[in-house]
């Protein structure tokens, strides 16, 4: 026979066509593998420790930012050993092995790398490496478009004292802002001043342009934006989800739309690739959740959620649902620790296959939202609960029916989704924080849970109900006193020294005294109430030292220890 031909099928007998046929199966295959080993994937390698780690807990500032300081000893949370970075010497020595280093995750002491199978198997032999999450790869490939019969029908696959100010032309958006009576939030003087929040989503398409968020640019309340995607700091050239959803918190449109927090600060965080659905999504979520910490965020919106997975093989179940299991989940119950309020999207699953609700809104800590329409009914498209471990899930509900949005394109329309439900409880509790600071993000969370309008039987569908800020209110003026909280302690020259005293002195005079171990008398003086329970004393001059700072109001007293440095 020629050298280099061909032999066809129709030459051979049937045992031989068949151990060719297997061959060339087998062939294939093993190209196939091959080529896969080859092309770089990424994988989240965990780490075994943090030793001889440059960083430490008694010195935050080398990580966090001071108003994230702030926040944590506002609520008396310590800085922990997993709110240290990842060693800067693993990281090098991840990429002497040759992996590409994407982000690292303090919480999980885990690096998100680029590599080839080669790589990954050299990676796996360093001393310091416990393992990679799930085994596997968190970006198998990539698949095709987002379902347009869902995107065209609406659902989403996402599933400081303010001045008063005239009431806000809410237009066709007053029926959602007065279901969560957050008309009279704002009548009260509180739309957000002073409040970070933080959106994780898939994009901000043009929120820098259109109209009815100007006033955000103009004042400069955008004090951050990143694309863990594309790792780069842009997050307007992308998705419109984010921006939709960012304008029922942010937008100011007289007649048209006012957001249930449209006087706040916000971090915009590109988290979620619209074009397909992978794991390493949830990782992308876990870096967006910590630099929310780091910048010092107060409430985070997310209108994102999981269950399945372009490549089948990374699915999860109902009974992944648990609030432990999923990467996101475990990653939103650590943000709800470290005194943020996470509000997540219950997910749009509920006429589905799959009808539960999505991660990470199974967490513990987090508000998970389902939505209802303007009648307060359930919307049929709602993932329902309970969580598989038995929990009330979702948490609570608001308008997700025809939501009152505004579009990339600068007009005003409507739309459906758990996603749009999300971010007008946000601001919600952005709001009732700002009106009660003395609060912790534990006690905002069940503040808004305990309001809700079915607390006394929740069910699988709304949870909790409708929260309303009107109860909200009622609920925290019933609340006792809880200690005072000093900070920053240790104070310096440069102080002042705060006094957070929650509930005390919004009514009756709160005296302040400091003293020192002697008893010498230092700073006094009496504060009149102000609706708020934050004061300031001076420290300048005081000499290094432990001083006391003894608060009465009306019946209550307490004394707390100061150190000068």
């Amino acid at each position: 026979m020629v050298p280099g031909k061909f032999i066809g099928y129709a030459n051979m007998d049937r045992n031989r066509r068949a151990w060719v046929s297997s061959c060339l199966t087998l062939l294939f295959w093993v190209s196939q593998l091959s080529a896969s080993a080859q092309r770089p994937q990424k994988y989240l390698v965990l780490l075994k420790d943090k030793a001889n780690s440059p960083y430490s807990v008694s010195r935050p500032q080398q990580f966090l930012s001071q108003r994230s300081i702030q926040r944590r000893q506002k609520q008396n949370i310590a800085t922990l050993e997993r709110d240290l970075p990842v060693n800067p010497t693993y990281i090098t020595q991840l990429q002497q092995a040759g992996a590409k280093i994407w982000f690292s995750s303090r919480w999980f002491n885990a690096v998100l790398i680029e590599a080839t199978g080669a790589t990954l198997d050299g990676v796996k032999k360093l001393p310091f490496v416990a393992g990679i999450e799930f085994n596997k790869s968190l970006a198998n490939a990539r698949a095709g478009a987002i379902n347009e019969t869902v995107r065209a029908a609406g659902v989403s696959k996402f599933g400081t004292t303010g001045t008063t100010a005239a009431l806000p032309l809410y237009g066709t958006s007053v029926a959602q802002v007065q279901q969560l009576g957050v008309d009279k939030m704002h009548d009260a003087g509180y739309h957000g001043e002073g409040m970070l929040i933080g959106v994780l989503d898939a994009g901000f398409l043009n929120a820098n342009t259109v109209g009815f968020l100007k006033p955000l640019f103009d004042e400069k309340r955008i004090l951050a934006t990143y694309d863990f995607v594309q790792k780069e700091t842009s997050v307007y050239e992308d998705d419109a989800h984010g921006m939709q959803c960012l304008s029922t918190i942010a937008a100011t449109a007289d007649n048209q739309l006012y957001g249930t927090a449209y006087k706040a600060q916000f971090i915009l965080l590109r988290t979620e690739d619209a074009r397909t659905e992978q794991r390493v999504e949830e990782a992308n979520w876990l870096f967006g959740a910590e630099y929310a910490d780091s910048a010092g965020v107060d409430v985070i919106s997310s209108s994102l959620g999981y269950t399945t997975f372009d490549d089948p093989a990374s699915n999860y179940t109902y009974a992944n649902m648990n609030g432990k299991t999923t990467l996101s989940a475990r990653a939103a119950q650590i943000a709800s620790e470290t005194g943020m309020v996470i509000v997540v999207a219950a997910g749009n699953e509920g006429a589905g296959a799959w009808r539960y609700i999505s991660t990470p809104s199974d967490a513990a800590g987090v508000l998970s939202i389902a939505a209802v329409n303007q009648a307060g009914q359930r919307a049929s498209f709602s993932s329902i609960g309970p969580s598989p471990d038995g929990r009330v899930k979702p948490d609570l509900a608001a308008r997700g029916q025809g939501t009152i949005i505004g579009n990339p394109n600068g007009l005003i329309s409507s739309g459906n989704g758990t996603s749009f439900a999300t971010p007008l409880v946000a601001g919600l509790a952005a709001g009732f924080w700002q009106a009660n600071p003395g609060l912790s993000a534990v006690q905002v969370t069940d503040a808004l849970r305990k309001t809700g309008s079915q607390y006394a039987t929740p069910d699988a569908q709304l949870g909790y109900g409708i929260p309303k800020f009107t109860q909200l209110l009622v609920l925290a003026n019933a609340e006792p006193a809880a200690p005072p909280v000093v900070f920053p302690n240790p104070v310096s020259d440069a102080g002042p020294l705060f006094i957070r005293w929650p509930n005390a002195g919004r009514t009756i005079p709160v005296n302040a005294t400091l003293t020192d171990l002697t008893g010498r008398v230092f700073y006094q003086k009496q504060y009149a109430p102000s609706g708020t329970d934050t004061f300031a004393l001076p420290t300048t001059g005081l000499a290094t030292g432990l001083y006391f700072v003894t608060l009465t109001a009306g019946t209550l007293k307490e004394t707390v220890k100061v150190i000068k440095q």
